[in-house]
């Protein structure tokens, strides 16, 4: 996977497009966690571009970067999932400490108050 971020202000877009897996959050986790710590990150927006699938580790890693954006009022917003990974999600509970959009443009347009 090749650069599957990018950064808009405090806003982090991780585009996943391989499935969230073990092998992924290996690779990825300490990138983003420096981004995060780096840039000041409050909100994450992940776009799953209708991926089906999670493992635990990915429901680990969701987990753990709500962690470190919590005590700066920040929100981890999920879109363009599939309906498996919807019921992932329901199971795990991570709808609790995620906010599912529809698309990138939305969930910016949330997070910019509205604006683009």
């Amino acid at each position: 996977m090749e650069k599957p971020y990018t950064v808009d202000d405090d806003c982090l877009i991780i585009h996943l497009d391989e499935e969230l897996d073990h092998h992924l959050t290996e690779q990825i986790r300490g990138t983003i966690d420096n981004i995060i710590e780096g840039k000041r990150i409050r909100y994450i927006i992940m776009d799953f571009e209708n991926r089906g699938f999670m493992d635990s580790s990915g429901i680990g890693f969701i987990m753990g970067r709500y962690k470190k954006i919590a005590p700066y009022k920040g929100s981890i917003y999920v879109v363009n999932m599939g309906r498996g990974l919807e019921r992932i999600f329901k199971i795990a509970g991570l709808f609790t400490i995620t906010v599912p959009k529809d698309s990138v443009e939305a969930a910016l347009c949330e997070v910019r108050g509205g604006r683009r």
